[in-house]
């Protein structure tokens, strides 16, 4: 009697020990047995008799949830913390799409990067930022048929001079792309259906653009939203065509002064933002979808032959389109600057170069260059000391701050749904 007394509690404990060896807690379900390669499971043991206790390493415990020889008895299991250990972590397949997208930039599959007036690398914060979102771009630019041909008035809308300086800027930014290890897709058509169209092939999660200010311009940017809502697409929205970013004004938008005083009074102390350099290297184009990167238009596919071919008359335009040349021109810009004001220290004149002028408004306008490159890069070139003598420094800034005015105010007036009327002019100030 009371020997059995001492021989059951043994007993009751010996069960509970091997019990808590036998099944540990299963972190992880029991399909992670078809997942893992076979040498990260145990070897079988042939020719063994039957163990009363069964060692299970703790890297593969939902294996315990297999039948043995042993009959164990059930028992209540408790809930506990996952181990750090990776493979006692929760496994997800195929995580390519996040599923809060706007918090996991880094998961998207592929976003499509929609060129407009920003037809540059160097200091643009749409490619740069869809860059680092995704794991494919695909960059785009759209020849709009809305663009060209006649207006109400009778006048061409994009005259051949203008087109041919665009479709050289389009040629050296596929140049630039390609250098970088991607590409440009060209498309002559309504920025809405080819965006749409290439979406769909790629499957891509986001589109990255600049917003512009023109009404014609914010028109077309809002049938894109509409459209690409529908397709559950994430527009990404930039600012980057002004010397003062949109965001780090000290005023909404809607109370915009009406005047260039009271704007150039507002933005005293407002700092111009650090430009952003170009990517050495742009990631893959999207797999899915094989999309053809397309041709870039002639004169004669944008309806503008007959027009050329009127007016070259033997004269040549002196301006050549694209990156490359704005960058040539601003750094001949700044060192003829530098050089000249160097050289006529006592002179009052602080505009250097043919015409009096900076002679870089067209690259500019079609964003070859932004105007905060310009901005720094001249800065950088000059000395304190002539700067103040000269004023170069004031009246660079003076230039470029009426851009942001005239920018500004359109996009003002551009965003008022109240409008019931359609604007005059529609074009944008450059």
């Amino acid at each position: 009697m009371e020997s059995n007394l001492v021989e059951i509690p043994e007993e009751s404990e010996s069960e509970e020990v091997q019990n808590r060896n036998l099944i540990p807690t299963a972190s992880i379900s029991l399909a992670l047995s078809t997942l893992l390669p076979a040498h990260f499971l145990p070897p079988k043991q042939i020719g063994a008799s039957s163990p009363t206790r069964v060692k299970i390493p703790s890297q593969i415990s939902c294996l315990s949830q297999l039948s043995t020889s042993h009959s164990a008895k059930s028992s209540t299991f408790k809930s506990t913390t996952i181990s750090a250990n990776p493979l006692q972590s929760t496994l997800t397949l195929n995580p390519l799409r996040p599923a809060n997208p706007s918090n996991a930039a880094a998961f998207r599959r592929a976003c499509v990067v929609w060129f407009r007036n920003d037809l540059r690398v160097t200091d643009n914060e749409c490619l740069t930022s869809a860059n680092n979102d995704s794991m494919s771009v695909l960059p785009v630019y759209c020849f709009d048929p809305r663009d060209y041909g006649k207006s109400s008035s009778g006048f061409d809308k994009t005259g051949p001079y203008r087109a041919n300086f665009l479709i050289e800027s389009v040629t050296d930014l596929r140049k630039n792309l390609q250098a970088r290890g991607s590409d440009l897709v060209v498309r002559i058509g309504k920025p809405e259906n080819v965006l749409l169209e290439v979406v769909k092939a790629v499957r891509a999660d986001a589109v990255y653009m600049h917003r512009e200010v023109s009404h014609d311009e914010v028109k077309a940017e809002e049938k894109i939203e509409e459209v690409l809502k529908d397709e559950g697409v994430e527009i990404k929205s930039f600012w980057g065509s002004t010397l003062y970013h949109l965001d780090d004004l000290p005023f909404e938008l809607e109370d915009m002064p009406t005047n260039y005083g009271g704007l150039k009074e507002k933005v005293k102390g407002v700092q111009v933002r650090k430009t952003i350099e170009a990517l050495d290297r742009m990631k893959s184009l999207p797999k899915a979808g094989d999309v053809e990167h397309g041709e870039i238009p002639s004169l004669a596919d944008l309806g503008l032959g007959v027009a050329c071919q009127a007016g070259e008359t033997g004269v040549r335009p002196s301006v050549v389109g694209g990156e490359t040349e704005a960058l040539k021109r601003l750094n001949s810009f700044g060192s003829e600057g530098q050089a000249k004001t160097m050289a006529n220290k006592d002179s009052s004149s602080s505009i250097y170069g043919a015409n009096f002028s900076c002679k870089i408004s067209p690259w500019l306008a079609v964003g070859c260059l932004s105007p905060r490159s310009l901005f720094h890069e001249l800065k950088k070139k000059s000395t304190s000391s002539v700067s103040k003598k000269q004023g170069a420094g004031d009246w660079l800034m003076y230039e470029l701050l009426w851009r942001d005015f005239f920018r500004f105010i359109t996009r003002k007036y551009s965003c008022k749904k109240q409008l019931s009327y359609e604007p005059v002019a529609t074009a944008s100030c450059t």
